[in-house]
C-alpha cells in the first residue's frame, strides 16, 4: 500500500520564528522580505555497461531570504534552520538596505496549498532490477549495441514559504525519472540512442511504464542511426513528430515570453501583445497544473499557485509570464512563474509545462501532403537569442520525406532559424498532443519543465546538414 502524506506534514520552521525573522529582515527598512525554507530528499541508481557504478541517496535543508528595497534585492541563505541561524542570514540579506524608518510585518493567514501525494518506500534492490532489465532488453536489439547506460532518480521536496506580505503556505512535490541511453557501432561508426521517462510522482510511475520498452526505443534509435544517411543542406519543409518537438517552441518562443526579458526590451516579442505573432494555428500555453507532468507543482517557489497561461492564442500575443516582484512592478500579478533551482538561489520567472495545443490535421496526412522534407521524430538541445529569437537545435531522430513517405533515417543535423518566423510558418497542426520531460537552463539554475506539441509542420526551416561534408 502507497503511504499517503499532504503538504501540512511537519512544518519545516515554526510560523511564530518566520514572523521573527521576518521582522528581523526588515528592522533597517525595506519593501519587501521572504522566507523560502527548503526540504530536499533524493536517490539515486546507475548501471553502465552491466555493472552499478552508483548508488546514492542525499538529502539537503535550508532557507534563502531576500529583503528588496527599492529596485535593490539583498540574498543570502543558510543550512542553519535554527531561529539564531535564520535571523543572521536575514540581517545579511537586510545590509543592502539603506537606513529607513521600520517596516511592519503583516500577521500571517494560513493559505497551504495541500496536495495528496502517493510515496512508496521503495527498497535500492527494486530500483536496481528496473536497471538491469532495462541493459537485457536494450542489447537484445542487435549485436551492434556495444554500450548501455540506465539511470534511475527520485527525489522528495517539501518547501515553506513565508512573506511579509502576510502570505504563509506550503508544499510538498515528488518527482521520479528514468532514463536509458546506448551505444551502437557499426561500418559507419558510432551511434547513439536515448529515451527516458520522468513525472511528478512517485515509485508508482512504474505501474505504467515498461523500462524493457524504454530500453529497446532507446537501442533501436541507436541502431537506425548506423545505417543514416548524410542529412540535406538548405531550407525543407519541416514536420515535427508530437512530444519531443516541443523543445523547440520551449526555446525560441517561450524564454521571449519571460517577463525579465520583456521588461528589459531584451525580447522579440516585447511590445507587441494582441498583434498576430503565429499562424492562426498556433495556441502556446505555459500551465504548471497539467496532471503529473515533469514541470508541474502545486505552488511555485514565491508561493502562488500554478496556473494555466495562455501566452498565445490563435496566433495572437495575449500574455507574458511573471514572477512577483517584476509583476508587482508593473502592477500586475504573478501568473505562478516564479522558480528557484534551491534555496541557495533567487527566484527568477521560468517556464513549466510548455507546449502547443492540439489541432484538427492527421498526422498522417500531414506527412502525406508534404512532398519532400524532413521528419523530425526527436529533438536534442539547442540555444536561442531571445532578444532576435534565432535559434540553432539539433535533431537526434531524422528521417527524409521522399514523395509523402517517411523513408531514409538522417545523421543529426543543425536545425537554424527564427522563432517568430517559425511560428508564422507553421501551416498544419495535427491531433496527437503529447509531452516529454526536460532541464531548463537559466542564469546558472536548471529546473525540471514539461515540453510538448502535436505533429506539425512548418513550411520551411533552414537545415544544416551534412550531405556535403
Amino acid at each position: 500500500m502507497p503511504e499517503t502524506t499532504t503538504a501540512s506534514e511537519g512544518a519545516l520552521i515554526d510560523p511564530d520564528v518566520m514572523e521573527r525573522v521576518l521582522g528581523a529582515a526588515l528592522e533597517k527598512g525595506g519593501d519587501f522580505a521572504e522566507v523560502f525554507a527548503e526540504d530536499r530528499y533524493a536517490t539515486g541508481a546507475a548501471l553502465d555497461d552491466g555493472r552499478v557504478e552508483e548508488l546514492s541517496s542525499a538529502r539537503d535543508r535550508g532557507a534563502g531570504i531576500r529583503v528588496v528595497l527599492g529596485e535593490t534585492t539583498g540574498f543570502a541563505h543558510t543550512a542553519d534552520l535554527t531561529e539564531s541561524g535564520l535571523i543572521a542570514a536575514a540581517r545579511a540579506a537586510a545590509a543592502v538596505a539603506r537606513d529607513g524608518g521600520p517596516v511592519s510585518v503583516v500577521p500571517f493567514e494560513s493559505n497551504r496549498a495541500v496536495r495528496e501525494l502517493r510515496v512508496n518506500e521503495v527498497e535500492k534492490s527494486r530500483k536496481i532490477e528496473l536497471l538491469a532489465r532495462a541493459d537485457e532488453a536494450a542489447r537484445s536489439i542487435a549485436g551492434s549495441v556495444k554500450q548501455v547506460s540506465a539511470s534511475y532518480g527520485d527525489s522528495r521536496r517539501r518547501v515553506l514559504i513565508a512573506t511579509s506580505d502576510g502570505l504563509l503556505v506550503s508544499d510538498a512535490t515528488i518527482r521520479t525519472r528514468f532514463g536509458v541511453s546506448c551505444v551502437a557501432i557499426g561500418d559507419t561508426g558510432m551511434q547513439t540512442g536515448h529515451e527516458s521517462v520522468a513525472r511528478t510522482i512517485g515509485f508508482e510511475l512504474f505501474d505504467d511504464t515498461d523500462v524493457e520498452d524504454l530500453a529497446r526505443v532507446a537501442a533501436r534509435r541507436a541502431v537506425t542511426k548506423l545505417s543514416a544517411r548524410p542529412a540535406p543542406s538548405g531550407e525543407l519543409p519541416l514536420v515535427i513528430a508530437s512530444g519531443s518537438g516541443g523543445i523547440l517552441f520551449h526555446e525560441a518562443c517561450g524564454h521571449g515570453l519571460e517577463a525579465d526579458h520583456i521588461v528589459k526590451d531584451a525580447s522579440a516579442y516585447a511590445g507587441r501583445l494582441g498583434e498576430l505573432v503565429a499562424s492562426p494555428l498556433v495556441t502556446l500555453v505555459d500551465d504548471g497544473t497539467v496532471g503529473t507532468e515533469w514541470g508541474t507543482f502545486g505552488i511555485d517557489d514565491e508561493g502562488n499557485h500554478a496556473q494555466r497561461n495562455v501566452l498565445i492564442d490563435h496566433g495572437v500575443l495575449t500574455s507574458y509570464m511573471w514572477d512577483k516582484l517584476r509583476a508587482r512592478k508593473e502592477g500586475r500579478t504573478s501568473s505562478g512563474n516564479g522558480r528557484r533551482q534551491s534555496y541557495r538561489h533567487l527566484p527568477m520567472v521560468r517556464m513549466t509545462n510548455t507546449f502547443i495545443t492540439n489541432g484538427s490535421d492527421d498526422p498522417e496526412a500531414i506527412v502525406a501532403d508534404t512532398p519532400s522534407g524532413v521528419y523530425v521524430a526527436r529533438l536534442g538541445g539547442g540555444q536561442v537569442n531571445t532578444a532576435t529569437g534565432d535559434f540553432v537545435f539539433g535533431t537526434t531522430e531524422a528521417y527524409l520525406i521522399e514523395n509523402g513517405k517517411i523513408t531514409e533515417p538522417l545523421r543529426d543535423a543543425n536545425l537554424i532559424g527564427n522563432g517568430p518566423e517559425v511560428l508564422s510558418r507553421i501551416d498544419a497542426v495535427a491531433g496527437d498532443f503529447d509531452m516529454c520531460p526536460g532541464t531548463c537552463g537559466k542564469d546558472g539554475q536548471s529546473v525540471p519543465v514539461g515540453c510538448g506539441q502535436p505533429t506539425l509542420r512548418i513550411t520551411a526551416v533552414t537545415i544544416g546538414g551534412t550531405a556535403g561534408g
